[in-house]
């Protein structure tokens, strides 16, 4: 049984003299790769790598860090490439108070109206937040017909509960390093069905590759070190974890 890495940036600079090679390895390797757009552009990117390959689906979104100047017609693009068969999802979309490119307010506002776009195209949200889990948290309560992914989770398996009827729970190279006992321990207590494994390549390379380029063919080392943590087998981890990645995208229904 092969993986599924549900969040990566293949449309990524970093991919730019082998991106072929890669894409290939995954059509041999992995189930099916989920590019994830961080702007417009990266969204129609994205969506243009699904159509050209069956293994791979798109989601399309505008990051926290990059709706400077957002306005209605940015929002009309957007709602029109998550109308595309292939995009999965509205992502990623979030908060990231780490970076803080935009105030606070500005980017709750925007959430909020990412957020609406996913209800209108009747999809999941894939969600970034950094440094924002609590107010995350409350907007995303206030909106209980929407389901997604907490991509890249950084919290706590008590801040996982407030959510867990609705969303999953993103898993990548970082639970792999040797400082994220935070995130062993949370993952310890979430169960493996509201998990999913992703690389978010080029980022967050997993050990034993960390401190060089990530790739989606790496979600192997994060599935070994979850299945370690919550001690059952690998094959588990893939079995369920494919699952939860077509749940979660609604590609299959529960």
């Amino acid at each position: 049984m092969k993986l599924i890495d549900s969040h990566c940036h293949l449309d990524n600079e970093k991919f730019q003299e082998d991106r072929d090679e890669i894409i290939e390895k995954i059509g041999k390797e992995l189930e099916f790769a989920v590019n994830i757009g961080y702007d417009l552009k990266s969204s129609e990117e994205s969506i243009k790598l699904a159509e050209k390959h069956d293994f791979i689906y798109a989601v399309a979104g505008i990051h926290p860090t990059d709706i400077s100047g957002y306005n209605q017609e940015m929002e009309n693009a957007l709602e029109k490439l998550a109308r595309h068969p292939k995009v999965l999802a509205v992502g990623e979309i979030g908060l990231d108070y780490h970076w803080m490119t935009e105030p606070k307010e500005k980017q709750q506002e925007v959430f909020k109206r990412l957020i609406e776009v996913a209800r209108r195209v009747e999809k999941p949200i894939v969600v970034h937040t950094r440094d924002a889990m609590h107010d995350t948290l409350e907007i995303l309560k206030k909106y209980p017909d929407v389901t997604g992914i907490l991509h890249c989770y950084p919290g706590s398996y008590e801040s996982a509960l407030e959510v867990m009827d609705n969303f999953y729970f993103g898993v990548g190279g970082v639970v792999t390093f040797k400082n994220a006992k935070k995130l062993v321990e949370a993952i310890k207590k979430i169960p493996l069905e509201k998990l999913l494994v992703e690389t978010d390549s080029p980022y967050l390379t997993p050990e034993p590759y960390r401190g060089k380029r990530n790739e989606p063919s790496y979600v192997e080392y994060v599935a070994r070190k979850i299945a370690e943590v919550k001690n059952v087998d690998y094959e588990e981890v893939v079995r369920v974890t494919n699952q939860n990645t077509k749940l979660a995208y609604k590609m299959i229904k529960g």
